[in-house]
């Protein structure tokens, strides 16, 4: 494939870092954005209606939040967080719940396991146990399994994806072919060799070229179905993450197929979802009226 070809001539190391390693660009990451998301994550959790950690599987933090809104038949919101498949928790994103939940959505944010004690691969499977464990206690989680919404940032973008890219019917025979309505890539990484080729990155995932390939949603996990996309960018986002956007939508989108690119104004990788948690903005109110 081209794209992955190229990346191997076009950048020096150095420019992957600039490119990728994002942290490098917010020195206040640890010392500001962090804190911030969890204290209000822990507000958030002591305000809502919630049920911590419900496992899925036995790894240690495969475990989801439920964050009920009090209706059963409203949309249903799965989000997967970012941190390059090897750093955050799901506990740091409860902050994104409120919103969504006041507006009568109920949300569901997904932990998983991280690498290196897993691999990327390992990764993608345990997102789909999740969403499958999500649609089979529905009913008893006070969801609706008819109208279930994936959305995640960074390497949850990718995930996100990914679970775009499941044949669900085939996964397991209890599960519909469209069992996922919406989906939302935030900042996805749609094209994984460039992430390997990070050598800050790659360290902690530890990923062959083979993997980069085979979890790559460019390469080999397609959309299965016409499911409405939104893929979201910010604005002041490093060139490859613009460009890890736009060519997943230029790809996958048909005439069958609506996907829309979206860029949140002004912001970086990190407070596009500072953005996302107020209600008026611009970029809520799309994912509002995708998912409802």
């Amino acid at each position: 494939m081209n794209d992955v070809l190229t990346y191997h001539t076009r950048f020096s190391p150095e420019e992957f870092e600039s490119q990728y390693n994002l942290r490098l660009g917010r020195p206040d990451y640890e010392e500001t954005v962090i804190p911030d998301w969890v204290s209000r994550s822990e507000v958030a959790r002591g305000n809502l209606n919630c049920a911590l950690d419900i496992r899925y599987g036995d790894g240690p933090k495969q475990k989801y939040d439920v964050f009920n809104c009090g209706n059963v038949e409203a949309p249903v919101l799965m989000y997967f967080h970012g941190g390059y498949w090897q750093r955050g928790d799901k506990s740091i994103y409860s902050f994104l719940a409120e919103p969504f939940v006041a507006a009568g959505v109920n949300v569901v944010v997904i932990g998983y396991d991280l690498c290196p004690d897993v691999s990327l691969t390992t990764i993608s499977e345990q997102a789909r146990e999740a969403v499958a464990d999500i649609y089979r206690k529905a009913n008893e989680l006070g969801l609706n399994p008819k109208k279930l919404a994936v959305m995640g940032h960074s390497a949850g973008g990718h995930i996100t994806e990914m679970m775009m890219g499941t044949d669900w019917s085939t996964y397991a025979t209890d599960l519909p072919a469209n069992l996922v309505n919406v989906g939302i890539p935030v900042s996805p990484l749609s094209l994984l060799e460039p992430v390997r080729l990070t050598a800050g990155l790659n360290a902690g995932i530890r990923m062959d070229e083979a993997e980069a390939e085979s979890q790559s949603p460019m390469i080999n996990h397609p959309p299965v179905t016409n499911a409405a996309q939104m893929v979201v960018v910010g604005g002041a986002e490093t060139d490859e993450f613009h460009r890890q956007a736009q060519m997943y939508v230029d790809k996958f989108t048909s005439n069958d197929r609506v996907m829309e690119l979206y860029v949140v104004p002004g912001v970086d990788h990190f407070d596009e979802l500072n953005v996302l948690a107020d209600a008026n903005s611009p970029f809520f109110k799309k994912v509002l009226a995708l998912i409802e």
